[in-house]
């Protein structure tokens, strides 16, 4: 899994790794579409991080803290939309120990997908004051154990670390990149985020304005006053200065003067020197100074004693050059030799044989031929090359850091080239010997040194010199954890304490600082709070407080202590003890004729730590104040028997468990009377709650009446529907009113019936129950689909939805719509009872506020899963501008008939709703017509139209914003026309008439006018219509038959109707002639017409979405008709229930309603008859849905 690449997210910060090499096709890896937002809150608030997670296959999310785990589930919550992409973590009641960083991770199996947020806990200053006020006091004196005799010295605690300040933080992320921006915020404190980037943006900008004038100042300078220097000289101000001739090693003697110096390539204000990386100022001992040019730079080192002794080094910010300084005494002392390492001394002395005049100094031989770069605290070495080469050899492994614990062996070594070089060791700067407690040992060209039991102030760095090469480490001891064994030994005892108590126990340790305590008790982690556990914590020591002791506080308890140098565990068992529980109830009372009352119960839950020793019992008379004590028990035994009682009274018991530490709470009955002789009367009809295959349950009522007062249970009889024999279900009798009956045969149908016992015995059955069957309930059925949003108003959201896929044959009796706002996790239903259409409008919304909505299906079998929109809904309706809603049957003239009503609508689209004006030819309405608006729909009404109503109506819609729109049409006012005048008959043409007619008067007057010819002969009584839409007042008839009477009829139309028929007074008619004539039949012979089959057209290839219907069609023809059958892949789709087929005439239909994935492949049709076959073939594709 390490080796796979990181993918990038399109959303920073998320950290995307491929498990696979390559995905299939349709999957992916998680990603994040939402990550988490660092939050900063007030200190009692609750915190919610949300997701948005996706992935295919879904992704598996889980959530993770940086120091310390979410196993608490009172305090973190996890949770998510069923099916949905939305993850949550709420941590609730924040305190500052919640500070911390929170991360998200989703996994599925092609890869994983993590990214993190910030927690910061604002504690307010009045908490922060309780909460010290509330610590525990340190009181020696109620200490339970001495830990005086056991604290340990311990070596001063490390300086704290030095903390950096808020200009050097600015500075860090001005040259940090983007994706640590967030470490670097919760590492120093930085809270708000969003102003942090403005802020970088600011001191970007600054810092580009500054360069913008060096520019400008460069360029005005090279234009004025550098017009005559060298190119190389301009540069020299914008380019680092580097070294040109290094430092090189000093040789002198106890109260010479030492003398440094280096050339650098150009000017440098800002040169530092530095002896044993320690910054060195002009003062009496050293003297700084510069050459004119600026490039030469000298350090004197006035009297140099043996303390003087070391590496001087000559910095600019991005190059340094370093050297030795060695003091030896003096040529007449006995003092001895300097302590000069080895292999520098052969340096230097070899420097020197070729100019022994100078002791003071090393020659320019000696300086090139020195070690390279020795001592540079950076790491940066300044490349010396010379003649001088040394002996051979270099490393091949250097020195590496370390880290040991105290009391453990740490060996560094260290590998050279070749074994002719002797080395030595040095550490900090000091050569070492045998005498510092350190072993010097050499394998070949390996060096190795040894400390047995390093100590703490072994610490530091080492460094190894042979000839002219060097290599260092640093070391560094960690100091393990340890608890005094004595305090172990006390913490094997437990902890006994009463409850109420305060119980603290105080750990003393010594190890090296940072240490971090972790208490636990059986498992859990113990978090400190103002009413719990309290923790404290010091240098040597941790603390837990229990301010009052409780029975829940019992248990093991381990403290873990860990730092660097490892870890370290102590345990405690502490044991609370208390006054007991009441015993386990319910307390039973029955009463039994003859024997009297008789009790038991169950010991109690919580003992107090002790044993029980004995019960308490007592009862109390109803209508008296006072307890009277029957007696006791042991306490093995919890049963009772209680004799002395009179019939028709009423009594209450209760127990008390005793222990060494008292009596405990009482567990107190019912009351019970002591029933007299009437038996109970039968109970009512038991009602049915459910039934199954598996059991029929059933509840009922109690029974009134004399001796039904206190009861001892209920006895239950069942049949089969149309037996007369009752079988008893229980043997006992049971005191619920609510019973299963398991004992049922799948598919049988009963009834039942129940009978009250009371302490006079059982009564009379009561009557049964409704007959019912013994099968399972139907299944709940499937989610709904394409949940939508169609309205939003400022208090009210319309939604619609589809039914549940009917595929699946699931009955829905009704739906469910609930809501949550987007600032609760709780949803709410919006009505009472279920919706029973598909769309409902949820009222009584906040303005502008947000809500998420989902539905659910409901049915006998119980609730589908819910649907829930995708994004969260504000009540707020869009803003639309008015427009005119027109379709096909819209139209800009109305006619309409003198006295009947008219009723115009126009519909629109308007957010919110506009004014609505009518004008009638650019003036306000009469007042007899009437206008009515609501929402998307204003209407214009006339009750009785007239002849002055005709003309141009205009509708007008003005919004807020005073923006118009408008619509006009136009309404035409008449009557049904006059009945034309009378019919002229006029023959023109042998077998032909013309009718001609006199013109309606109300042809011409305006308005599309027509006339209808209707006929009717001798042969048909009925008036056909021989033509229509005549606009002229002639018409001409053909075809008329010799001997037949023709009868004519006009009729005026326009757009409002008919009018009176024009009718013929005297019928048309030809005298009928007869001739002879004669007809001679043709000879016939029946064809033959048998045919093997044939198509006619083929099936075609068919692509189409999943879901749709499919319908394969093909013509086929033959004699006599032949067979088609239907295969798909070789595979006859004869009884195939997902697909049906019709042959109509020879055109055969292959018919899919709802086409699969597994519908695609190769379809044909065989056609065959008793001459022969054909066969058409196509393929079906399917694709998957695009939605």
């Amino acid at each position: 899994m390490a080796g796979k690449p990181l993918k990038k997210s399109s959303i920073p910060g998320v950290t995307i790794r491929q498990l696979v090499d390559e995905l299939p096709e349709g999957c992916s890896t998680p990603d994040f579409e939402r990550k988490p937002i660092t939050l900063a809150l007030p200190e009692g608030k609750n915190a919610i991080f949300r997701a948005l997670v996706s992935g295919e296959p879904r992704p598996e999310v889980q959530w993770y803290r940086t120091q310390g785990d979410l196993s608490d589930p009172n305090k973190y919550k996890i949770f998510s939309q069923p099916g949905g992409k939305e993850h949550v973590l709420q941590v609730n009641k924040l305190t500052g120990d919640d500070t911390d960083t929170y991360r998200c991770l989703a996994v599925n199996e092609y890869g994983e997908a993590m990214c993190s947020a910030g927690l910061t806990v604002i504690e307010v200053g009045f908490r922060k004051n309780r909460k010290r006020r509330n610590e525990p006091q340190e009181d020696h004196r109620k200490e339970l154990m001495d830990f005086r005799k056991i604290l340990k010295k311990r070596a001063p605690p490390p300086p704290p670390e030095k903390k950096m300040d808020r200009e050097q933080v600015w500075q860090l992320l001005m040259n940090s990149d983007r994706k640590d921006y967030e470490r670097i915020c919760m590492k120093y404190g930085i809270v708000d985020f969003r102003g942090m980037l403005r802020k970088l943006q600011e001191m970007k900008k600054e810092q580009e304005d500054k360069i913008s004038q060096m520019l400008g100042l460069f360029r005005m300078l090279e234009t004025n006053y550098l017009s005559s220097l060298q190119e190389e000289t301009i540069l020299n101000f914008f380019i680092p200065a580097r070294v040109v001739n290094p430092l090189a090693e000093t040789l002198c003697e106890v109260q010479e003067d030492a003398v440094f110096e280096c050339t650098l390539s150009n000017p440098c204000p800002h040169a530092f020197w530095q002896f044993q990386h320690r910054p060195l100022r002009s003062s009496d001992k050293y003297e700084v100074s510069v050459s004119p040019d600026g490039l030469t730079h000298r350090l004197v080192v006035r009297g140099a004693q043996r303390s003087d002794m070391g590496l001087y080094s000559l910095g600019t910010g991005l190059h340094s050059s370093s050297a030795w300084l060695v003091v030896e005494e003096a040529k007449g002392d006995d003092g001895g030799g300097s302590e000069c390492p080895e292999g520098i001394r052969s340096g230097i002395e070899g420097g020197c044989e070729s100019n022994l005049g100078s002791p003071r100094r090393m020659g320019s031989e000696s300086k090139r031929g020195f070690e390279r770069g020795l001592g540079n605290s950076g790491g940066i070495r300044s490349e010396i090359e010379g003649d001088y080469g040394g002996l051979p050899g270099h490393f091949s492994q250097e020195l590496a850091d370390m880290e040991a614990k105290k009391g453990e062996e740490a060996v560094l070594s260290c590998t050279l080239t070749s074994d002719l070089l002797s080395g030595a060791w040095f550490k900090d700067g000091v050569k070492l010997t045998a005498k510092d407690g350190v072993i010097f040992e050499q394998d070949g060209s390996s060096y190795r040194l040894r400390i047995p039991q390093v100590q703490e102030d072994q610490a530091g760095k080492y460094m190894f010199v042979a000839g002219d090469h060097m290599s260092e480490a640093t070391l560094t001891i960690r100091e393990p954890l340890t608890i005094a064994q004595d305090m172990l030994e006390k913490l094997k005892e437990p902890l006994v304490v009463k409850a109420g108590k305060t119980v603290t126990v105080k750990i003393p340790f010594s190890g090296q600082a940072p240490v971090r305590v972790t208490w636990r008790k059986d498992g859990a982690e113990v978090v400190g709070g103002p009413k719990g556990a309290q923790l404290d914590q010091g240098d040597d020591f941790t603390r837990l407080c229990l301010p009052s002791a409780s029975r829940k506080d019992s248990g093991q308890y381990l403290v873990k202590l860990s730092n660097a140098g490892g870890s370290v565990e102590a345990q405690l068992t502490l044991k609370v003890i208390d006054k007991p529980q009441h015993p386990k109830g319910p307390l039973k009372v029955q009463y039994c004729r003859g024997a009297g009352i008789s009790l038991s119960w169950q010991p109690p839950r919580d003992d107090g730590g002790q044993a029980v020793l004995t019960y308490e019992v007592e009862r109390q008379q109803a209508g008296r104040t006072t307890w009277l004590k029957l007696g006791e028990t042991p306490g093995n035994v919890t049963t009772f028997s209680d004799t002395r009682v009179e019939q028709g009274k009423k009594y209450t018991y209760r127990v008390r468990a005793v222990t060494s530490e008292g009596s405990g709470e009482a567990l107190v009955s019912e009351e019970l009377l002591v029933a007299s002789e009437a038996c109970p009367r039968p109970p009512p009809p038991p009602t049915i709650v459910a039934a199954t295959s598996q059991g029929i349950t059933l509840t009922w009522t109690a029974p009134q009446g004399p001796g039904s007062a206190h009861l001892l249970g209920y006895l239950i009889e069942k049949r089969k529907k149309g037996s007369n024999t009752w079988t008893a279900v229980n043997d006992q009798p049971i005191s619920e009113k609510k019973w299963t009956v398991s004992d049922v045969l799948r598919g049988c149908q009963y009834e039942f019936r129940v009978t009250a016992v009371g302490a006079s015995g059982p009564g009379e059955p009561g009557s049964s129950s409704d007959a019912v069957f013994a099968r399972d309930p139907m299944r709940p059925p499937g989610p709904v689909r394409d949940l939508q949003v169609t309205d939003i108003a400022h208090a009210s959201i319309t939604l619609s939805w589809s039914r549940p896929d009917p595929q699946r044959g699931d009955q829905v009796q009704g739906y469910v719509v609930e809501l949550r706002s987007s600032d609760s996790l709780q949803w709410s239903r919006c009505h009472t009872g279920t919706v029973g259409g598909t769309t409902y409008t949820a009222k009584g919304l906040r303005p502008q506020e947000f809500y998420f909505l989902r539905v659910t299906a409901v049915n006998d079998g119980g609730q589908s899963q819910p649907t829930t929109l995708d994004t969260c809904i504000q009540a707020m309706p869009v803003s639309v501008c008015p427009k005119f809603l027109m379709d096909i049957t819209t139209t800009n003239c109305v006619t309409v008939k003198s006295g009947d009503t008219v009723r115009v609508p126009v519909s629109f689209e308007a957010s919110p709703m506009p004014e609505v004006i009518w004008l009638k030819d650019g003036l306000p309405l009469p007042k007899r017509t009437v206008t009515t608006i609501r929402d998307g729909l204003t209407q214009l009404l006339i009750p009785a139209a007239s002849l002055s109503d005709g003309g141009l109506y205009t509708v007008m819609l003005r919004n807020l914003q005073r923006k118009e729109v408008t619509y006009s049409f136009l309404i035409r006012v008449s009557a049904s026309p006059a009945a034309p005048g009378p019919i002229r008959l006029e023959e023109n043409v042998p077998g032909t008439v013309t009718a001609v007619w006199e013109p309606s008067p109300d042809d011409g007057q305006g308005g599309p006018l027509y006339y209808t010819v209707l006929t009717r002969s001798s042969a048909h009584v009925t008036w056909r219509e021989a033509g229509d839409r005549i606009h002229t007042n002639r018409f001409t008839l053909v075809g008329i038959l010799p001997g037949h009477q023709y009868y004519f009829r006009v009729v005026a139309k326009n757009e409002l109707g008919a009018s009176e028929p024009s009718d013929t007074m005297e019928p048309w008619s030809i005298p009928l002639q007869r001739e002879k004539f004669m007809v001679k039949m043709p000879n016939f012979k029946k064809p033959n017409l048998t045919q093997k089959p044939y198509f006619l057209v083929n099936l075609r290839t068919h692509l189409l979405p999943q879901g749709c219907e499919c319908c394969m069609s093909c013509a086929v023809k033959g004699e006599p008709r032949p067979r088609v059958t239907w295969f798909k892949d070789d595979q006859s789709l004869e009884g195939n229930p997902n697909v049906y087929s019709t042959d109509v005439l020879g055109v055969c239909s292959l018919v899919i309603p709802s086409v699969t994935l597994k519908d695609s492949g190769k379809y044909k049709a065989v056609a065959e008859n008793g001459l022969g076959q054909a066969v058409s073939q196509a393929t079906l594709i399917v694709t998957e849905s695009c939605f």
